[in-house]
């Protein structure tokens, strides 16, 4: 798919974003060993949630990274629905470390809809992938679509998400159903959106766009591309 990537990063506002966005992807990428990091930007913290909520759904997240073949798992100490209320330097400092630490050539983010705190990690995002620093290492930046929060977006006042990337998931969609099942806490019945049978056929839709069994799909922000040297013969 990639093989010029050996580490990417998928930032993930809060765990099964990043299997709901690009799950298939990560494990396509793992099966041809790069390294995946995951960074997961909040957590279900009291007082709106109970103490025993974000200990067992990163049980579930670890699951799902097993599966997926995830190289490491980071949480940054946010309470989740709150990102865009705090100050915008804290969170930038905690996803900038990841990019820092990481130095990934490949990042995964979401795009910045309905839910505030996917646009504040967006925003997060956007500034640690830079093409200065550490940036400059980092080939391509793309946005990953999350079922539900996406598609709620108002059409024609805030943004479409209008894909421009396309990755063929077909060998690996059954991997990716199977670790957001892992997130027991957050599967829906259907017709739910975050359900077994609505993200399958989100996959199917994307590979109806481009002839392919399954896709994810990828709003790219930036993708550089080494000149290759044009050999006479």
């Amino acid at each position: 798919m990639v093989n010029d990537i050996h580490r990417a990063l998928v930032i993930a506002p809060h765990p099964d974003d990043e299997v709901l966005g690009c799950g298939g992807t990560i494990a396509a990428l793992t099966a041809e060993g790069c390294e995946v990091h995951v960074l997961i930007a909040s957590q279900d913290l009291p007082p709106l949630y109970s103490a025993d909520t974000a200990p067992a759904i990163r049980a579930e997240a670890a699951r799902a990274h097993e599966e997926l073949g995830v190289a490491s798992t980071d949480y940054l100490s946010h309470p989740s629905v709150e990102l865009a209320r705090m100050g915008v330097a804290e969170l930038n400092a905690g996803i900038q470390a990841a990019v820092d630490r990481i130095k990934p050539e490949l990042v995964l983010a979401p795009f910045p809809d309905r839910h505030l705190d996917h646009k504040a990690v967006f925003e997060a995002a956007m500034v640690a992938c830079r093409p200065i620093g550490t940036g400059m290492g980092i080939t391509t930046v793309a946005l990953y679509e999350t079922i539900s929060e996406t598609h709620w977006n108002v059409p024609h006042i805030e943004a479409d998400f209008t894909p421009d990337w396309f990755v063929d998931i077909s060998d690996f969609v059954d991997v990716k159903l199977s670790a957001f099942a892992s997130y027991a806490s957050q599967v829906q019945d259907y017709p739910g959106p975050r359900s077994i049978r609505a993200l399958e056929a989100l996959a199917t839709f994307r590979g109806s766009q481009v002839s392919l069994e399954y896709a994810e799909a990828f709003h790219t922000v930036r993708r550089v591309t080494r000149a290759i040297n044009a050999v006479s013969t």
